[in-house]
């Protein structure tokens, strides 16, 4: 029999969590045809001996909406063995859109996700105003498969136009909101995003449109999903809302984040405690957890966690010039310092920002005269240099034109609270943000850092467990049933790598966005090949040229092997 293509002598780890085993993987027309020894000839032979054959990742929580519109294969995932993104997370999506839509839509991506705003003007064609359009357009050209939630911040803007930002909802405009979420699903679309996050505004300052919503209008857009039998829903920020909603949905329910916290160190154990005690009652609702510590990376042109805090909000959203004035402002500092460093009202933290200087590092100065400031504390610093913890921090951003990058260590790094999320059948790997914070942060990296260092170095789990975190599991919640399994029938997409080896390597950064903008950048090694739908996408870290991505859709039903599919012992 000829086959497309044939992964020979490999280890195969098939995703269902079951031990690995030696044999061959034949693939034809995108699909896996034969499992085990396969006789044949094929085009194309990948000779995986010494290696492991696995699932392509889904990476279930990205923010590629407008990436994937210039750039099909989402880099920097498709180098980390991803071969699924789940994007439209967070309410914000690309479509609906009216052309008077559009400013506002990459307004709000830009300031809530840390995406330069002059590569998605320069990006985006916007060729398409309805959902439909939109993942018709995404269709005609992708690297890697990509998976859209329906924005609910895009659709509210659609019907509402400027009053999405400002009032509730009508009957009528709940009405129209719940027909394009209908359209949106029937097209194509895996479900429906909503948050509740009064830091999500655009560069304006205005609330992102979801904010403005009643907990009826939630409940009713959202209802859509159980109405036509599919969907998942993702909700983030108010976690009062979204137990609600994962209380009387009966679809799969992605609320939340469990994250161990240097200023909390007990809150993971009441956060995962309430995901298990959901779960128990029958509820589908599930909490991601980020394998990747939390070494959040910022400078003062592009931070984000003061947002919550009115004065350096205000600051932050003035053009840079007079963001510098502003800075050295006596006054202003006064105030910049009673919410950063005083601690009025929370001694812990004021939104997103813990107020432990002692966790803010020099990751990288900008000038040669500052490098020996790189990996010490602000808090270290400001006693080095007898100065106020916020002058200091000030006075080096501000003489280094706030080029100076610095490194939040506060989460995740804790081994024991780790593995105890990690490990729990309660949690869900993943929540990457791939294409956000690109100035700062390389989540995306996240699958060969779970592979790397939790499995390789610390064995925390094992590798068969790993894998079937990284593929079945979110196949299986995001209703990808033809995905996620090295099976007869499933769709090949596949991450050939050597497990020795294999590991994120030292970011860089490249100035590949449209207009030359900057974003950070993180390779791989030890992946060999990275197959998308039966062709190979990427081939010791370079692309092959191929497009064969496609649009990720939910399937009725599962896959059933037909008689010429065969597994083989």
């Amino acid at each position: 029999m000829a086959y497309d293509m044939i992964i020979k002598n490999g280890k195969v780890i098939d995703g269902s969590g079951l031990p690995g085993f030696h044999g061959d993987v034949a693939v034809s027309g995108g699909r896996i045809v034969e499992v085990g020894k396969v006789n044949g000839e094929a085009r194309q032979v990948l000779n995986a001996d010494g290696l492991v054959v696995a699932p392509g990742i889904i990476d279930n929580h990205t923010h590629y909406d407008a990436q994937v519109t210039w750039d099909p294969l989402c880099t920097y995932s498709c180098y980390h063995g991803i071969t699924t993104v789940v994007m439209g997370n967070c309410s914000l999506a690309m479509a609906p859109a009216h052309r008077e839509d559009r400013e506002m839509l990459a307004g709000v991506l830009s300031h809530v996700e840390a995406i330069p705003l002059e590569a998605i003007q320069a990006g985006v064609n916007w060729s398409w105003e309805t959902i439909p359009e939109y993942l018709d357009a995404l269709d005609q050209r992708l690297g890697i498969n990509v998976a859209a939630l329906i924005g609910h911040s895009a659709v509210r803007r659609y019907v509402m136009g400027e009053a999405s930002q400002e009032r509730h909802a009508t009957d009528d405009e709940v009405a129209a909101m719940k027909a394009i979420v209908r359209e949106g699903l029937e097209a194509g679309a895996v479900g429906i995003s909503f948050e509740r996050n009064l830091r999500h505004f655009d560069w304006n300052g205005r609330l992102a449109p979801t904010n403005l919503a009643s907990e009826e209008e939630i409940f009713a857009v959202a209802g859509v999903a159980d109405e036509v039998g599919r969907g998942v829903i993702q909700f983030g920020g108010d976690r009062s809302i979204s137990t609600k909603l994962a209380k009387a949905s009966r679809r799969p329910v992605f609320y939340g984040n469990i994250t161990q916290q240097a200023v909390a160190p007990d809150k993971w154990r009441k956060q995962l405690t309430e995901a298990e005690n959901m779960m128990r009652q029958g509820h589908r609702a599930y909490q991601f957890v980020m394998p990747r510590p939390g070494d959040l990376r910022y400078t003062l042109k592009t931070a984000q966690h003061f947002d919550a805090m009115a004065t350096w909000k205000t600051v932050m959203l003035l053009p840079l010039d007079q963001r510098k004035e502003v800075f050295r402002d006596p006054e202003t500092r006064a105030k910049l310092h009673l919410e950063a460093v005083e601690t009025p009202d929370n001694p812990s933290r004021a939104g997103d920002f813990t107020r432990r200087w002692d966790l803010q590092f020099v990751f990288r100065p900008a000038l040669p005269k500052n490098q020996h400031l790189k990996g010490k504390s602000m808090a270290e610093i400001a006693r080095e240099q007898n100065k106020d913890v916020l002058d200091a921090f000030l006075d080096l951003a501000l003489e280094e034109n706030l080029e100076t990058e610095f490194e939040r260590r506060e989460v995740n790094s804790d081994q024991a609270a780790m593995t105890a999320l990690l490990t729990s059948p309660y949690t869900v790997i993943g929540q990457s943000d791939g294409g956000a914070h690109v100035v700062f942060r390389t989540d995306y990296s996240y699958s060969t850092y779970l592979l790397s260092h939790w499995v390789r170095e610390k064995e925390i789990m094992s590798l068969e467990d790993a894998i079937r975190k990284l593929t079945f599991v979110p196949a299986s919640l995001f209703g990808f049933s033809d995905r996620g399994l090295v099976r007869p029938g499933m769709a090949a997409d596949l991450m050939v790598f050597d497990p020795a080896t294999i590991s994120p390597l030292e970011p860089g950064e490249a100035h590949d966005l449209p207009g030359g903008a900057k974003r950070r950048k993180q390779l791989a090694q030890g992946i060999e090949w990275t197959v998308v739908n039966g062709q190979v996408l990427m081939e010791r870290g370079e692309h092959t040229g191929a497009y064969p991505g496609k649009v990720a859709q939910q399937q009725p039903r599962a896959i059933i092997a037909t008689s010429s599919l065969v597994v083989s012992a």
